[in-house]
């Protein structure tokens, strides 16, 4: 590996859902930077004996920079760890800043995200033909970031589409309130507590429920919750399906038959 900051996706929990690239350079890496308290330890099981482990859930933004700009210019590589995918809530935005300023080369290996092993653990399409088109993924205003006026929960619950709401437990009773103004009350919730861990849970429940379930469950960290249209069982008369494999459908890759 060149000595270089790899931002690299660590995915929700489980090694088996790494990219290969990822695999690859936490195998390889001199330094490993990694959140410990949204990073399991079972992603470092493949580190190499000599490799440096840092844990940074209690530094700061001007702790972590430093360190990896000092390690990189001592000719070592470092990868910085995030949970899921580091475009979604990953915070490297600040982190990328200072590195292109500190003149430190950057790659960033995208990660599977949490939404993405919900739908697969649930086995559903978020995007069911007739029912559901768009994804949306969005965070309700906490105490560390606020949300854009616009991007208001209840504005986007208008939509009804199929909505994944992450770092949201601490607030649920009013996200619930805001989704309530356009779900309808019994549209199902999946509550997805730290998926890819050993402890995972998964709770799927009616919309009036999810407050009360988060409480119960005790849950206030690491916890995904998705509403979908696409929970919702279709039943054998009414089939959903897409254009793409229908006989009537023709494409570039298959021409209309010749009568």
């Amino acid at each position: 590996m060149q000595p270089a900051v790899y931002i690299v996706g660590a995915g929700p929990g489980d090694p088996e859902l790494l990219t290969i690239r990822a695999e690859k350079l936490i195998a390889a890496a001199d330094v490993i930077l990694f959140a410990d308290s949204l990073v399991p330890e079972q992603i470092l099981t493949n580190t190499r004996p000599d490799a440096e482990l840092i844990r940074t859930a209690h530094k700061t933004l001007e702790e972590i920079v430093p360190l990896m700009i000092e390690r990189v210019r001592r000719g070592r590589s470092v990868v910085r760890l995030h949970s899921g995918d580091p475009s979604l809530y990953g915070a490297i935005y600040e982190q990328m800043q200072q590195l292109a300023e500190a003149g430190i080369n950057l790659e960033i290996v995208p990660g599977i995200s949490a939404f993405q092993v919900a739908a697969a653990r649930l086995q559903v399409e978020l995007t069911v033909p007739e029912l559901v088109q768009t994804i949306i993924l969005t965070r309700i205003s906490g105490r560390a970031t606020a949300v854009p006026p616009k991007e208001e929960l209840a504005s986007l619950a208008a939509h009804q589409a199929s909505l994944c709401l992450y770092l949201s437990a601490r607030h649920i009773e009013a996200a619930q309130t805001a989704l309530l103004e356009h779900y309808s009350p019994e549209i199902p919730v999946a509550i997805c507590y730290r998926l890819g861990w050993p402890d995972e849970l998964i709770r799927v429940v009616p919309l009036t429920e999810m407050a009360t379930v988060t409480r119960q469950e005790k849950l206030e960290r690491t916890t995904l919750y998705l509403i979908s249209p696409a929970l919702t069982p279709v039943p054998n008369s009414q089939p959903k399906r897409s254009g793409l494999y229908n006989p009537q459908h023709s494409h570039l890759f298959r021409p209309r038959a010749q009568v």
